[in-house]
């Protein structure tokens, strides 16, 4: 965590002095990036709320998106990643939403997606998503990357 710091640090400073909220909906970083950006001092004036939407169940209790809502979506993809972005700004009427999807290892997920692979949204005043292959099965190196990967994202996002 201590390596995400700096550029936690960077991204509250630009949504404080932005005045804008962030709400966050990771798989598997599995809590990181909610934690490296509640970290840093003073959290409360950008950090709305996070999820950690590691399952169906948690998808529709959480973020109340319904089997339907994701039809013809597969959920290591971007598209799903922007769906779980824009439900997470929309159910916290945040600036911005940050979501994260994929499988951090040591084997790949049931979809068919090799340890090492992520999509990361962000939504609200601008949309982006991306997809990340590390090609590493190590879970705890995977779940940094992963962080420091949306935060990269949403620090681009707030730079422009």
């Amino acid at each position: 965590m201590q390596t995400l710091l700096p550029l936690a640090g960077q991204v509250a400073a630009l949504l404080k002095e932005r005045r804008e909220t962030i709400a966050i909906a990771e798989s598997s970083a599995g809590g990181l990036l909610s934690a490296v950006l509640l970290a840093v001092p003073g959290a409360s004036a950008y950090f709305l709320g996070g999820a950690v939407v590691y399952t169906r169940k948690a998808r529709e209790i959480l973020m109340q998106l319904p089997r339907e809502a994701v039809t013809g979506m597969r959920s290591a993809s971007e598209p799903y990643a922007l769906l779980l972005a824009r439900t997470a700004s929309a159910r916290f009427s945040a600036s911005w939403g940050l979501a994260e999807t994929g499988a951090a290892g040591p084997t790949g997920n049931p979809y068919g997606d090799s340890a090492g692979h992520s999509c990361i949204a962000i939504a609200g005043l601008a949309e982006a998503a991306i997809t990340l292959e590390t090609g590493n099965t190590d879970r705890l190196a995977n779940m940094r990357v992963f962080t420091a990967a949306a935060l990269e994202l949403l620090h681009r996002q707030l730079s422009r």
